[in-house]
């Protein structure tokens, strides 16, 4: 028998995590589901609670590095609110095909509202979509994205083929996340704010303290930079490299199907 590869038991042990709280792989999806449901409204400014309004900067460093080009057909897994999927349409004009993804029908239906009220409904499709088993043909996109999505999929491995699968030869793969903070100061006052600070700013603005608990916990459980590559190439996916965004606070991981 071969031994397990450190980069697959990673994503064993976090099949079976809610946060720090072991849990049956079986149930994990519909507790996750649950916090989504509780913050849909709020997701926005979840993420400016979670990152100090940084993670509209680091959603932009993630694009530059796309370089999106009119005509190309993009996927945006977990797409929640639909950050990503204007830009992609910023950025290419309209022009092309953009599909934004997220198993959560609370989320899609902000994301569905904050498109009618910008006027751009039309060039994004919104799809209820599992990242586990995406509802796409074989290479059918020239770029996949997910930012802060990976860490709510209950086996991260089984979506990362599902991405690589649906990408054509030659495609993209990015995937922004909180990550692993690599300066010794740096770590120690953000594990401040999220465990002391976090929680009770999500209680006191969202009313659900416990959701923002599980939020923070699941960024310390997520794999870290070097895993998380190693996963992606377990996946099939080629010439991955990452991007560390404010000391690792965040990361940006980049990968091809050849």
């Amino acid at each position: 028998m071969t031994e397990e590869r450190p980069a697959s038991r990673a994503a064993e042990e976090l099949a079976g995590s809610f946060g720090f709280e072991r849990v049956d792989p079986a149930g994990k999806a519909g507790r996750v589901r649950a916090v989504f449901d509780s913050v849909a409204g709020r997701y926005d400014l979840m993420n400016d609670l979670m990152s100090g309004g940084v993670h509209r900067l680091w959603k932009e460093a993630m694009l530059d590095w796309l370089a999106p080009r009119p005509g190309y057909r993009y996927l945006d897994v977990a797409g929640g609110t639909g950050d990503i999927a204007q830009r992609l349409l910023d950025r290419t004009k309209g022009q092309g095909e953009v599909v934004l993804a997220d198993i959560n029908e609370a989320m899609l239906r902000v994301g569905r509202d904050r498109a009618l009220d910008r006027g751009w409904v039309g060039p994004v499709r919104f799809v209820a979509g599992d990242a586990m088993r995406l509802p796409f043909p074989d290479r059918r996109f020239d770029a996949c994205t997910i930012a802060f999505g990976l860490r709510n999929v209950t086996r991260i491995d089984a979506a990362l083929s599902e991405m690589r699968r649906v990408l054509k030869p030659g495609g993209r793969f990015l995937c922004l996340e909180f990550s692993r903070v690599v300066l010794p100061v740096l770590d120690r006052l953000y594990d401040a704010y999220s465990f002391a600070l976090l929680p009770r700013i999500g209680g006191f603005v969202a009313g659900d303290r416990a959701a923002y608990a599980y939020l923070a916990e699941s960024i310390r459980r997520f794999p870290d930079q070097e895993t998380l590559s190693g996963l992606m190439r377990e996946a099939g996916l080629a010439r991955v490299k990452h991007r560390n965004l404010s000391g690792g606070i965040a990361a940006i991981h980049s990968g091809w199907r050849v």
